[in-house]
């Protein structure tokens, strides 16, 4: 049975008829219209571009990261025109209007709907046990930072890195944010200035964690408050100790030698005051040469205080899956968006309205592949991202011109589509981390170079013959 042709409604404008099919999955029409209503960000005035289409249009231009605005808002509307009584009245749009829209949106309907949407984990017990670990999801802690363009407003408000040959070449925005380890999805994050304290934003961010998870976080992110504030929040912990921490001495050694410590604040007056929390304390080396890390000493303490629930080589190599939070951050700066080439927004408001907007991107490929995995019955890590996204590129436009009774077998077929390449097994290797970088023989920009003098004659006028 082929596709039926959609019919479209003679009065409604066709910037209201576009249907996103795989984003209409994970974010629903109705869920944009409440988000919209809370932000009061609905318009008052019939638009072309009306505030419902500017945030999928904020969330599309980050699947077609590569497209300028104009021509994503051209991908989802091309289709539609041939369908009309009179194609010519398809809305031709600039790409200052496309970015007044967005800019007249704001940031904070973006942020709401990603709290609304993605916030949900995506793994299951049944179909996705390597997401769990004694009953508990794994959940890890992690930032990154992210190339925005050298605008004043973006250098005033985000800053630029320093460093002992400058300052970076870019303004830079810190994105710290929780993700689930097994499907990659990212369930919380904040966007924060480059230099904001990451322990301060991961305080923030425990808000998107309880019972029933295991939290993994790195040397960078340790302080008594993070540990006091995790087990508030009902949630375990596992995390590394940085060298210059000392926990107190012994107080027992369990069965399979790990120890129970004491660990307390930094500040002396609440030292002083008896503040401190039991955690257990995991010490281990590396054996094989080939491994980095191979004979230093690492320290672990978690709160799962039992051996017999938890043993210690089990934690040791869930610490490490940790790691899967780089590969979401890879999936998202080197595949979704262009690598080494900074976000469209000149303006702060826009940046984290773009952020947002990756970032649900982002979650609606992974929660295609967590479905199309499950059909097929193979854990998530076994699909791929790139190839997903790419699918999902070509069925946004093809559902355009598709009645939408087809929708779901149009959604069905992308999932059978997800799953029909499935991934090898991951391989047993590790890789240096080492950056390959020309130096440039070129001096640095600074503000002096913004209004550099223009021509005052054109090239013909300005070239002089010699004898």
């Amino acid at each position: 049975m082929t596709l039926r042709i959609r019919h479209l409604d003679p009065d409604a404008t066709p910037s209201a008829q576009v249907s996103l099919e795989a984003l209409a999955r994970v974010v629903p029409q109705e869920t944009v219209s409440e988000v919209l209503k809370e932000c009061d960000a609905q318009e008052r005035r019939t638009r072309k571009l009306p505030a419902a289409f500017v945030v999928l249009l904020c969330v599309a231009m980050n699947l077609y990261t590569n497209d300028c605005i104009a021509h994503v808002f051209f991908r989802l509307l091309s289709r539609l025109r041939w369908l009309l009584a009179d194609p010519m009245v398809t809305p031709h749009v600039s790409k200052g209007a496309l970015c007044q829209a967005r800019y007249r949106l704001g940031a904070r309907p973006l942020v709401a709907l990603f709290k609304r949407v993605c916030t949900k984990p995506l793994a299951e017990p049944e179909t996705d046990p390597e997401a769990f670990l004694f009953g508990l999801r794994l959940m890890a802690l992690d930032a990154t930072v992210i190339d925005l363009p050298d605008t004043p407003q973006n250098v005033r408000v985000f800053g630029k890195r320093n460093s002992p040959r400058g300052t970076s070449a870019w303004p830079q925005a810190r994105v710290v944010a929780i993700n689930e380890c097994s499907t990659h999805a990212v369930l919380e994050a904040g966007v924060w200035p480059h230099d904001f304290d990451e322990r301060a934003a991961g305080l923030r961010l425990l808000r998107g964690v309880g019972e029933g998870v295991l939290l993994l976080w790195d040397r960078g992110f340790h302080s008594f408050e993070m540990v006091q504030g995790a087990l508030a929040r009902g949630c375990e912990l596992l995390g590394r100790l940085p060298q210059t921490v000392k926990p107190g001495p012994p107080l027992a050694t369990l069965s399979d030698g790990t120890q129970l410590v004491w660990v307390r604040p930094a500040n002396c007056g609440r030292r002083k005051r008896g503040e401190r929390v039991l955690m257990r304390l995991i010490r281990y080396t590396l054996e094989d040469p080939n491994r980095p890390g191979h004979r230093v000493e690492h320290r672990l303490i978690t709160s799962l205080l039992d051996p017999e629930r938890a043993g210690a080589e089990e934690l040791v190599v869930a610490y490490h899956s940790r790691w899967e939070f780089e590969l979401a951050i890879d999936e998202i700066k080197s595949h979704q968006r262009h690598p080494r080439t900074p976000l469209r927004s000149n303006k702060p408001v826009g940046v984290v309205q773009e952020i947002y907007g990756l970032l649900i991107a982002h979650y609606v490929v992974r929660a295609v592949m967590v479905e199309a995995a499950k059909k097929a019955e193979l854990p998530p890590s076994r699909l791929s991202f790139i190839n997903t996204l790419r699918l999902i590129r070509e069925m946004i436009p093809e559902a355009q011109r598709t009645a939408e009774e087809d929708h779901p077998r149009l959604y069905r077929q992308l999932l059978l589509d997800v799953a029909a390449r499935p991934l090898a097994p991951r391989t047993n290797r590790c890789n240096p981390r080492v950056v390959k970088r020309k130096m440039s023989k070129f001096k640095v920009k600074n503000p002096s170079h913004r209004d550099w003098p223009q021509p005052t004659k054109s090239f013909r006028e300005a070239v002089v013959l010699l004898n």
